[in-house]
C-alpha cells in the first residue's frame, strides 16, 4: 500500500470512531434471582429477572453494576461501541506501522533516482 493511500485509510478509520462518551467495557449479564421466603413469585419458581454489567479488572477483581430495564438498551449500544472502537484502533495501529515502513511518495515535478 502506498503512503498516501495508507494515510487516507487511517484518516477514514479515525473519522468513523464512535463517540468516546458512549463506550463501555464489560459484559451484560441476565440473571434470575430468587428470594428465600415470602415471595409468591419465587415460591412458584419464577424468580425475578435482573440485568448486570460485569467489568473485570487486573488482579482478578470485578465490579458488577445492577441495571434498570430502561438502561439495558443503552448499555448494549455502548458495549457494541467499545468493540467497534477496539477494532478500529487495532486497524489504525496497523496503518501507523505500515506508514513507518512506507516511503513517502515523490512530490510532483521531482524524479525518483
Amino acid at each position: 500500500m502506498k503512503h498516501n493511500a495508507a494515510v487516507r485509510k487511517r484518516d477514514r478509520l479515525a473519522a468513523s470512531l464512535p463517540d468516546a462518551r458512549d463506550v463501555l467495557r464489560g459484559s451484560l449479564l441476565e440473571r434470575n434471582i430468587r428470594h428465600r421466603t415470602g415471595c409468591p413469585k419465587c415460591d412458584r419458581g419464577e424468580g425475578h429477572l435482573v440485568w448486570v454489567l460485569a467489568v473485570g479488572y487486573p488482579g482478578g477483581r470485578s465490579r458488577q453494576i445492577s441495571l434498570r430495564k430502561d438502561q439495558v438498551a443503552h448499555v448494549k449500544r455502548c458495549l457494541a461501541n467499545y468493540q467497534k472502537l477496539k477494532a478500529a484502533i487495532e486497524q489504525i495501529c496497523e496503518m501507523n506501522q505500515l506508514l513507518l515502513r512506507a516511503q513517502p511518495e515523490e512530490k510532483e515535478g521531482k524524479r525518483a533516482k
